[in-house]
């Protein structure tokens, strides 16, 4: 096996999202100038992984609405009003798999249920495994990363602004990042 070949054989188990040390983040045209990035602080996810078989693997994660953060109180409380989130009738953003294909060496394409604002669509994420190893603690450790672009109108988020020169003060399409590291279960 060359360096850049894994034998997910041996990763075979049920993993815990380390929320100290995973993102779950995303990143929006502002004024058409710009970019904002921002993420999740809580959340909560498990993975399971079956090395014989990967389309026999699933993920679910949920995400903790109030926790969005853009470095910004404002900006942050805003997301959270009706205008986009309203987190008081949607408190979670969840993600369950329905089928992964490893596309082979580290790549696999993982499709499931995206459920934002009580719109749910099924959509496909392109994940890299990044690599395992135990760390200092003895934790048997995995890291995917990956990336989606969504259409936030889509999820009914459709708030906006004209802006004077032309456009708008916040983009439809949204660009959803995946930053992931998980323990395996003992």
């Amino acid at each position: 096996m060359t360096s850049t070949q894994t034998d997910f054989r041996e990763l075979t188990g049920t993993y815990t999202i380390d929320p100290a040390h995973s993102r779950f983040g995303f990143v929006a045209r502002h004024a058409m100038v710009t970019k904002v990035r921002g993420g999740f602080n809580e959340f909560e996810g498990t993975t399971h992984i079956d090395g014989d078989d990967p389309s026999k693997s699933d993920v679910n994660i949920t995400l903790q609405v109030k926790s969005v953060d853009t470095r910004n109180e404002q900006r942050d409380g805003h997301l959270r009003t009706n205008d986009f989130f309203d987190v008081e009738t949607y408190p979670t953003i969840t993600f369950r798999s329905t089928s992964i294909e490893h596309d082979g060496g580290n790549d696999f394409q993982v499709t499931g249920d995206l459920t934002i604002k009580d719109v749910t669509k099924s959509v496909t994420i392109p994940l890299e495994f990044q690599g395992s190893a135990k760390d200092p603690f003895g934790n048997d450790r995995i890291g995917f990363e990956g990336s989606l672009p969504v259409v936030r109108s889509e999820y009914n988020i459709a708030f906006n602004a004209a802006l004077e020169t032309g456009g708008v003060l916040v983009s439809d399409k949204v660009t959803l990042e995946f930053e992931i590291s998980a323990i395996k279960n003992a």
